[in-house]
């Protein structure tokens, strides 16, 4: 077995990868997906921290912009983000992974505090946690969040996990001819307009402190234990890196 790359890793996947083949909410086995990712990684030794968006059964965003108060409806997306870490704990229990469930939102019944130093222990013993609930604060987006934790947590890197294998100069959606990103500065990333990484937020945070981050596609073969063993998928974006399309 290949020795990772990166030996603590701050895994963001997004809350529609759990819904499968429903237009909302939560399909069991596309969790049970999500898992099994997971523990090919956890197998190798890598020490994993989840934070799961809640896009699947609530974005904040787009409450506040159908007219719920924007706290209030942030606070409403957390709520989603701890509905799918539950989900997803169950399903790596399912494939025999230990997990530990951590929120931001005091929630004793269904979830731990988020300790910082418990989070690092439980990732010690080789237990997964998943952090739910984003920084507990409304008006910080899920990206920010996530490089928060990152950077407490003392991960070797932030990698998010989206629909398309990496930043692409154009819209690969839409253009069949646009170009992948191998590598991509930080800088560049923030000031590039037209280049859509993450928050702006958190790509700032990511530059100040150092944090590397890798940006690929999850459900393609064995994307996520490529990523961890360093190999050329996705988009690396970091400080130490000059911009270069594949």
């Amino acid at each position: 077995m290949k020795n990772p790359r990166f030996k603590r890793i701050l895994l963001k996947v997004g809350g529609e990868s759990m819904i499968g083949n429903r237009e909302y909410g939560i399909d069991p086995q596309a969790a049970l997906e999500v898992a099994q990712k997971i523990k090919s990684i956890h197998d190798k030794g890598v020490q994993i921290a989840v934070v799961i968006g809640g896009g699947n059964i609530f974005r904040g965003i787009a409450g506040s912009k159908n007219g719920i108060d924007r706290a209030t409806a942030d606070y409403m997306g957390m709520l989603a983000t701890i509905m799918n870490g539950l989900a997803l704990q169950d399903a790596l229990e399912k494939v025999n992974v230990s997990t530990r469930l951590q929120s931001a939102l005091d929630m004793p019944s269904v979830a731990e505090t988020f300790i910082r130093r418990k989070a690092i222990r439980h990732m010690e013993k080789g237990h997964v946690v998943i952090l739910s609930a984003g920084t507990g604060v409304p008006y910080v987006t899920t990206d920010t969040g996530a490089s928060l934790h990152a950077l407490e947590l003392n991960c070797d890197v932030f990698m998010k996990a989206t629909k398309v294998n990496g930043v692409y100069e154009k819209d690969p959606m839409k253009f069949p001819d646009a170009k992948r990103y191998q590598t991509l500065s930080l800088k560049d990333a923030i000031s590039m307009d037209d280049v859509q990484v993450m928050d702006t937020s958190a790509l700032a945070m990511s530059q100040e402190n150092n944090l590397a981050v890798m940006i690929f596609k999850l459900f393609e073969g064995d994307n996520l234990e490529k990523a961890v063993d360093g190999e050329n998928i996705g988009t690396y974006v970091s400080n130490d890196v000059t911009t270069k399309l594949v």
